[in-house]
């Protein structure tokens, strides 16, 4: 079986820094330029545009990061969740701009829930009814472009919630992301599973990965090898998959990020 090949997080200014060795090897591409409210509110248009023509000659997966900053999208407040149905619509006219057919957004589950969603009655159907209300029109239009939305964990510590989550809507448009910097986080910090118990958790539901290495204490973008993540042992869990994820690797340093890379092709788990 060939070895998986890696993609990556970039906003412009990184696309142009390593243009080359992501059109050498067609690597999965995430833009992560308009995840920024004043951003999407104001002319994005020409940026849209610049990174088109850095992406000229490109044939890997390309994606975006949606928004995310100041709101959760299972809110409890009706007019919050009005205006993050918004920000989806703007994410998703980014998608059409450039071509995307995958946006990243991030889950509702947090710390608190898991200890308190079985504890109040009905809670636990609440979350995922706010959220059907913030997304059915995204998820109606994302069918339509064919642009799958991926669901991000972040403070999550069951897998199966999320996982849940995105099988509610019954749509192809709707399916998992798994952060590893995350889930190690969460692992570590919170007492969830390791990092390969979510991929097998998501199993094919599983169309996206962010790869970050951390310590477990705090959310690094660290590069792989730098933290505590047993990455041999999560790719065995990605190697059962047939939905063919997406393996972006997401870094806090962008100059660095060919170094990360290197190290999991050095340990012979991808290219």
């Amino acid at each position: 079986m060939s070895l998986p090949v890696l993609g990556v997080a970039l906003p412009l200014e990184g696309l142009r820094q390593h243009r080359s060795w992501i059109l050498d090897s067609q690597r999965d591409l995430e833009v992560q330029d308009f995840f920024w409210a004043e951003v999407l509110n104001g002319d994005w248009k020409p940026l849209a545009e610049a990174i088109s023509k850095e992406l000229d000659g490109h044939t890997g997966r390309l994606g975006i990061h949606g928004p995310f900053w100041g709101f959760t999208i299972a809110s409890l407040d009706p007019d919050v969740r009005r205006l993050v149905a918004r920000r989806m619509d703007q994410g998703l006219d980014v998608c059409a701009a450039l071509g995307a057919t995958q946006m990243v957004i991030h889950s509702p589950y947090t710390t608190w829930d898991y200890n308190n969603l079985d504890y109040n009655p009905g809670a636990r159907a609440k979350v995922v009814e706010r959220t059907h209300d913030t997304l059915k029109a995204a998820v109606r239009r994302a069918e339509d472009m064919g642009v799958t939305l991926v669901i991000e964990n972040i403070e999550d510590c069951d897998p199966a919630d999320r996982v849940a989550l995105a099988r509610s809507f019954d749509s192809p448009a709707v399916r998992v992301s798994i952060d590893t910097g995350h889930a190690n986080y969460a692992h570590t910090s919170t007492g969830a599973p390791p990092v390969d118990y979510y991929v097998t958790a998501a199993g094919d539901m599983l169309h996206h990965v962010h790869l970050q290495d951390s310590d477990g204490y705090a959310d690094r973008h660290w590069n792989p090898g730098e933290g505590t993540i047993a990455w041999p042992q999560l790719f065995r869990a990605l190697g059962t998959l047939s939905s063919n994820p997406r393996l972006i690797l997401e870094v806090r340093n962008k100059d660095l990020v060919r170094a990360g890379a290197d190290h999991l092709i050095g340990l012979g788990l991808a290219r």
